[in-house]
């Protein structure tokens, strides 16, 4: 059975799976307009090329792309499913993901490719009895590239642990800084030269994880927006949909 009629047969809702270091979405989606993330992205097409834009450069078809911190995409999957992996800096940074990827070619930052690691995403979209082997599934996936990647600076990498720790808890720069022992000014600074984006932005982006997790495991949209530090279910939509360039609807 060929991967476009092996998709038509394979009718299965969306799935999304946080963990400490990592989060992953894989399902059918439509169209989701410009957005930026603050850890970088593997994008895989489950059962064919997709259509990206990074910037606002042309459009173009490709099967899968790493997308670093900070570097705005768009896409177009007209309903198909596709895998995002979304990786945190105290695992490893954007260079883990790019032996995911082959025939590359590099846009506006962005790395694209015709070919790539897509099986083992497929096969967790496909069977979901393997939702309890995840996490190892995805640590092998990039443990192979993932000791050749940059090394966090330690006071960054406790930084990340902590805020994980403290998981819906209010982290304060100052808070953050004297636990890893640098004033705030200084913090801030190595944190956005080691991570790729500023400590409270990747604050929300953690705040959402949290609110994705509770959402996932049975919470509502307001209990799990109060759990992880949103004022309401109406601030937790428009976080999403500025980081996700769609509104939680469409994936949760």
């Amino acid at each position: 059975m060929n991967e476009r009629a092996r998709a038509a047969t394979t009718k299965l809702d969306s799935l999304w799976h946080v963990d400490d270091g990592q989060a992953l979405f894989v399902g059918p989606l439509h169209r989701n307009a410009l957005h930026r993330h603050c850890v970088p992205v593997y994008l895989a097409g489950l059962y064919g090329t997709f259509r990206l834009r990074i910037a606002r450069d042309g459009w173009l078809s490709c099967r899968t792309a790493v997308i670093p911190a900070r570097v705005p995409y768009e896409f177009d999957m007209g309903g198909e499913p596709l895998a995002v992996f979304y990786l945190e800096p105290n695992v490893a940074s954007v260079d883990a993901l790019t032996n995911l990827v082959r025939d590359t070619r590099e846009i506006n930052g962005a790395l694209v490719g015709s070919h790539g690691e897509i099986s083992l995403l497929r096969w967790i979209y496909e069977d979901r009895t393997r939702r309890r082997s995840i996490d190892l599934e995805l640590k092998d996936l990039i443990n192979f590239s993932s000791q050749k990647a940059r090394i966090l600076d330690p006071r960054v990498f406790r930084a990340v642990e902590y805020m994980q720790r403290s998981s819906g808890e209010p982290t304060s720069v100052p808070q953050v800084a004297s636990f890893v022992g640098l004033s705030s000014s200084r913090f801030q600074h190595v944190f956005t030269r080691e991570v790729g984006v500023p400590f409270r932005r990747y604050r929300s982006w953690h705040r959402l994880r949290t609110a994705v997790r509770e959402i996932v495991s049975g919470k509502s949209f307001t209990s799990a927006a109060h759990a992880a530090g949103f004022a309401d279910q109406a601030h937790f939509s428009r976080e999403f949909r500025r980081t996700f360039g769609a509104p939680p609807s469409r994936s949760l």
